[in-house]
């Protein structure tokens, strides 16, 4: 029996978003997780999407809300910077030779977006940049020498709180007194600061192994062993290494190789497991099961070859970031993406073997 009641609207009214135009949707909730290169495509869909994309405001929401590695920088063997696109249609940068910067650099470490590079001239300046919008800075000249080949790290967490990325470049060198000592940039205090810590140990620092997990910076060592500095304690620790190159997977350090076709991960579970009463069973390493079949020809691991980057890694891995690695058999160069367990063959490449390759996230980050 009809008495004459509204119907109720359970729907709301129509300034609710579910009412909202696809391109307004996309634009609210999915543009901040493209890449950067797909990001300037879409320059052409509206003039409303590239006013957004242009500002700061979204270049900040980008950066916090995009961390997939993109593809790698290495240099070539004429001794210029260049990019290997993990997807060229969705990563790149518009001057992989990077030709912005004032003079001829040699890459030396990445971030989150943002690319260490040193100089070939003078005292051999840090620039700190990012390749995408070709913004740059040139550090002031540490205190310290950090030798011919520095052992650097770049660390940068993109922040919420933060608009202009807070960075700190990290750089272990030889000390006088037979061991290492560490000189931090503090992109905050723009100046260098030489720990009072030092590291003795006859270990000697890989220069292009480092890596930065959750505060701390982890280097391989020659003897098989891991060189650990914690930016906050400002304390080192010296780890047993596992076998393999050291990359990051799931907010952990961990190492990667590759034998019998078979990807080998261990992660890094306890760092006191040397301190651990006898008989214990805490292992300092965890290796991840199941294995994972590789369907790819690559060389056979070798003890020997303790750091992923000197040369081609170590089995085959170059680098391990998430769930994306880098393989190679000499020259050739294939992708391998853990979750999909699929291989991608990125070519030939010449690549200058004396040089590191550096992952890279496609971001919009402003220096």
């Amino acid at each position: 029996m009809d008495r004459g009641k509204k119907l109720t609207n359970f729907y709301g009214n129509k300034n609710n978003k579910i009412y909202m135009d696809l391109k307004d949707i996309v634009r609210e909730n999915a543009l901040r997780y493209l890449p950067a290169k797909s990001l300037f495509r879409c320059f052409g869909v509206c003039r409303d999407w590239k006013h957004l994309i242009s500002t700061p405001f979204f270049a900040h929401n980008q950066s916090n809300s995009f961390h997939s590695v993109s593809g790698f920088f290495y240099q070539s063997q004429a001794g210029l910077p260049s990019f290997m696109s993990l997807d060229p249609v969705a990563y790149g940068v518009p001057d992989p030779s990077l030709k912005f910067l004032p003079e001829p650099v040699d890459i030396r470490s990445s971030c989150n977006g943002l690319l260490c590079c040193q100089g070939r001239t003078g005292y051999k300046a840090y620039y700190i940049c990012n390749p995408v919008t070709k913004q740059w800075k040139k550090l002031p000249k540490p205190d310290a020498d950090h030798g011919s080949d520095p052992a650097v790290v770049l660390v940068f967490e993109p922040s919420l709180l933060n608009f202009t990325a807070d960075y700190k470049l990290v750089c272990a060198f030889p000390s006088e007194l037979d061991g290492y000592e560490f000189e931090i940039y503090s992109s905050e205090k723009r100046s260098w600061i030489i720990s009072r810590e030092i590291c003795f140990s006859e270990r000697k620092v890989m220069p292009k192994s480092g890596i930065h997990v959750n505060g701390t910076v982890y280097w391989q060592t020659m003897g098989f062993g891991i060189t650990a500095f914690d930016l906050n304690s400002e304390r080192f620790q010296l780890l047993d290494s596992a076998v393999g190159t050291l990359g990051m997977r799931n907010g952990k350090l961990c190492s990667a190789y590759v034998h019998a076709q078979n990807l080998v991960v261990n992660m890094l579970s306890n760092t006191h497991s040397n301190t651990m009463q006898m008989n214990s069973h805490a292992k300092m390493w965890e290796e991840m099961q199941p294995k994972i079949h590789v369907d790819i020809s690559l060389p056979a691991s070798s003890n020997n070859n303790a750091s992923g980057r000197y040369g081609y890694g170590h089995g085959g891995v170059v680098f391990i970031g998430g769930d994306v690695l880098l393989l190679s058999n000499g020259n050739k160069f294939y992708s391998y993406e853990m979750k999909k367990r699929a291989s991608k063959d990125l070519g030939e490449l010449d690549i200058d073997t004396k040089a590191g390759i550096v992952g890279y996230v496609n971001s919009l980050v402003e220096l």
